[in-house]
């Protein structure tokens, strides 16, 4: 299998979604605008969602995937299908058990979450039966990542990438079909949001069926690999409850400011997982079971090898990206978003909270490919160490841009996408720094002319973004006129920076690596 035909199959699907992501949130902008409603389905939303990073795509498939792909290598498809059962039994009784616990203490968490919001009565009663609609989809979207890395441990790849593609068709058709019906308009999205779960879940299921890995689930707690997830999910779900609890933080640091703040980093955060989540998480999901197949092996040197392929796949696509984010910040807000209850005001706050983002996101895409490297040899503890340490940082970075002396009044909303940032930076760093020392990761030759040469292609990026830019005038123009010039703004850019690397070498062909 050539590992970068299936990350540009991964990254297609990936970003199918992410697209319809922004065509969501577009939507989203237009019909609710950045208003109290919206920051209240934000926060609603936003609490499943931590859960499902922690329960599901986090901590769950750091601890089983490596697992998994042992069985399957070592002990053959029987024992793999078996471990599967059990797996399934227990992650569905303790996951029903959470959403019956979030929906019945949905005002407690709602006021630990938001305290800003227990001011306002009817902003925070919103956001409590939000919550209770929105919960049940934690069980929904764990059941299908745990179908999800069943399938990537197959090499089934394209099918786990194009799912949430249906969470955001639901999305989509709800708010067109049954906002305008609704006393509360935006309950079409807590709607829509258990019908993209129930999607996700059963669109998977004849895929499994196809590799003969969908039993029935069973429960049964004397099951050795049960007990190996299990132990291997401990320090995971800790390691990435850090990082959530960083967001929770935030979240409540947002509810202080004024309405609004919380939908800015929100639509800022959507372009943010664009590149992210067609880099960033392809490359993560294609990685952990190749490297945990080598780590099986013995294979040290292969496993190194391919820890450097995915770094420098990231320099070279994700460095252009951070960088055009931060430059047409302007033309790809006020394109994408402004129109109807979206004013330009909106437009404004959450390109400061795009320039705040912009700044880690070289960080968030490392982490992608380093943390596989640790999970895949089931050292969970320096993750979590590192975790811990990210949580401080960026906690006290909070302080200092929100209610300390680098406060700057109207760009606090901004002070807190910085401090994510700056924090992502750190635990890359120290992840890499980790990976070095222990010997695990040694770099192949050639990286300073690999680095030169990209920082050419960007700065010629920038210089045509830039005049492209001025030479294209006001952004405050009918929509269609911005869309237009967004498309050609973009392809300028994009042209510029490939068309630099091909003057300086650079070829796909070099880029090639087979699978373990």
């Amino acid at each position: 299998m050539n590992l970068l035909k299936t990350l540009a199959r991964t990254s297609s699907m990936t970003m199918l979604s992410r697209v319809l992501g922004l065509v969501r949130e577009t939507l989203n902008s237009h019909l609710f605008g950045a208003g109290a409603a919206m920051d209240a389905f934000n926060v609603a939303f936003r609490l499943p969602n931590l859960l499902r990073r922690i329960f599901a795509e986090g901590a769950f498939s750091q601890a089983f995937v490596p697992i998994l792909a042992q069985y399957k290598t070592q002990r053959g498809d029987d024992a793999a299908r078996e471990l599967i059962a059990h797996v399934a039994g227990l992650l569905t009784l303790v996951l029903a058990l959470v959403t019956l616990l979030g929906v019945v203490g949905a005002p407690l968490i709602v006021l630990l979450s938001a305290q800003g919001f227990s001011s306002q009565p009817e902003k925070f009663a919103l956001t409590v039966e939000l919550t209770r609609w929105t919960f049940p989809y934690i069980l929904l979207i764990s059941l299908s990542s745990l179908a999800g890395s069943i399938l990537n441990t197959w090499n089934r790849y394209s099918v786990p990438a194009f799912t949430p593609a249906l969470l955001n068709i639901a999305f989509i058709g709800c708010a067109l079909a049954l906002a305008p019906h609704l006393d509360q308009p935006i309950f079409a999205l807590a709607i829509g949001l258990l019908l993209g779960g129930v999607a996700q879940l059963l669109f998977q299921l004849p895929y499994l069926r196809q590799i003969r890995m969908l039993p029935l689930p069973r429960l049964n707690l004397r099951d050795p690999g049960v007990w190996q997830v299990l132990k291997q999910m401990g320090p995971a779900i800790f390691g990435v409850s850090v990082s959530q609890i960083s967001i929770l933080i935030n979240t409540n640091f947002a509810s202080h400011l004024p309405t609004g703040s919380l939908s800015w980093m929100a639509y800022a955060d959507r372009l943010m997982e664009l590149p992210t989540g067609v880099l960033g998480v392809a490359l993560g999901t294609i990685l952990l079971p190749s490297l945990a197949k080598l780590r099986s092996q013995g294979a040290e040197d292969d496993y190194s090898a391919l820890l450097d392929w995915g770094l420098r796949l990231c320099w070279l696509l994700a460095l252009p990206a951070t960088v055009a984010l931060a430059v047409i910040a302007e033309p790809l807000v006020s394109t994408l978003y402004q129109s109807g209850h979206f004013r330009l005001f909106d437009s404004q706050m959450t390109q400061r909270a795009l320039l705040g983002y912009a700044v880690g996101l070289m960080g968030l895409i490392v982490i992608k490919v380093l943390a596989p490297a640790y999970y895949a040899r089931q050292n969970m503890r320096t993750p979590v160490l590192i975790g811990i340490a990210t949580l401080i940082v960026t906690q006290a970075l909070n302080l200092l841009f929100v209610f300390g002396p680098l406060r700057l009044p109207g760009w606090e909303h901004a002070g807190l996408s910085l401090a994510i940032s700056l924090g992502a930076c750190f635990n890359a760093a120290l992840l890499y720094v980790g990976l070095r020392r222990s010997g695990v990761y040694r770099p192949q030759p050639g990286w300073v002319g690999f680095a030169g040469r990209l920082l050419v292609a960007v700065t010629v990026m920038i210089v045509v973004l830039l005049l492209a830019q001025h030479g294209l005038g006001d952004w405050q123009t009918d929509r269609l006129v911005r869309v237009g010039k967004l498309a050609l703004l973009v392809t300028l850019g994009a042209a510029a920076y490939f068309g630099a690397l091909g003057l300086l070498g650079f070829r796909p062909a070099d880029f090639r690596r087979r699978a373990a």
